[in-house]
């Protein structure tokens, strides 16, 4: 457990901002992995107080259950059963079942492109079970990463560690590439809401218009508002109003910005109108919420 504490050289200032935790500098420096079992609550408060980190971050269960609370939904990561946690997510570990875990996490500039490119894509994922043979697989690779991990000496002990966890990132992605449809096999309408996904991650805070997303990827609004519907169910309006909110929720439960301040932080100038934004896909407002969430 000693280890794992490793994950948490903490940048938390009070008030505006959420917690981020970041790893240690040094050698691999921008990765951590390490195995541990558990049961009862965690051992220290900063993996139950909820936060992000400042990379991308990879769950094994290999024995008993996790319970964790990701952006405001609880998961039982039950065995044998893997997760990835993108860096925007927040999360907080609840407690744990006669668990063993290896958990990884590697930061952005550790990460080849292509896997980064598919990791960006993925998220959100749920936990996924996995069989045992590949569990005794993912294991086996994690095991020797802890081991390749615990020599610095090693002249090319960066490369070697670096390395050796992008294999594991692929492996993880792999799984859960498994459940998607080979790319061959997309509709236009899936390629299309997918591009418009990877669009509204990046922009909105920014973009609220469904005609410039459907300008950004030249097509028609009625047509990319068609190919959303069809593959999600939803409209175009209704993903990046949910996308705005949660990351809302998000400000309002883990940092002291004011309504006005969250409002202009997320694009809009009239805090009177996120209010009823909120109140519309919550069915609660903001203070509201809040007050809830601190009770």
């Amino acid at each position: 457990m000693q280890k794992l504490s490793l994950w948490f050289t903490r940048m938390r200032k009070k008030s505006n901002q959420i917690p981020v935790y970041t790893l240690p500098t040094g050698n691999g420096e921008g990765i951590f992995i390490g195995r541990t079992s558990l049961n009862g609550p965690p051992d220290f408060k900063e993996v139950e107080r909820s936060h992000r980190d400042g990379g991308y971050s990879f769950i094994l269960q290999e024995k008993g259950t996790t319970y964790m609370e990701i952006d405001f939904r609880k998961h039982a990561i039950e065995a044998p059963a893997l997760i990835y946690i993108h860096p925007g997510q927040i999360h907080r570990v609840i407690a744990f079942e006669n668990a063993t875990v290896c958990s990884w996490i590697i930061t952005i500039e550790n990460l080849q492109p292509a896997f980064l490119k598919l990791l960006e894509e993925l998220a959100p994922v749920n936990a996924l079970p996995v069989t045992k043979e590949t569990l005794s697989i993912i294991a086996e690779a994690a095991s020797l990463c802890i081991k390749l991990s615990e020599r610095k000496h090693d002249k090319l002990y960066d490369a070697i560690i670096k390395e050796s966890c992008n294999t594991l990132v692929a492996l993880v992605a792999s799984q859960y590439l498994a459940l998607s449809a080979p790319t061959d096999n997309y509709s236009r309408a899936e390629v299309i809401t997918k591009a418009f996904k990877s669009l509204l991650e990046h922009h909105f805070t920014t973009v609220k218009s469904p005609m410039a997303y459907a300008g950004s990827l030249n097509i028609s609004t009625p047509y990319l508002n068609e190919c959303v519907k069809t593959t999600t169910g939803y409209s175009v309006s209704y993903h990046i109003q949910q996308r705005v909110i949660l990351e809302a929720k998000r400000l309002l439960y883990h940092s002291d910005k004011s309504i006005k301040e969250i409002a202009g932080e997320l694009g809009y100038d009239d805090h009177s109108y996120f209010s009823r934004l909120f109140v519309k896909v919550s069915g609660i407002t903001p203070v509201a919420f809040r007050n809830k969430n601190f009770e």
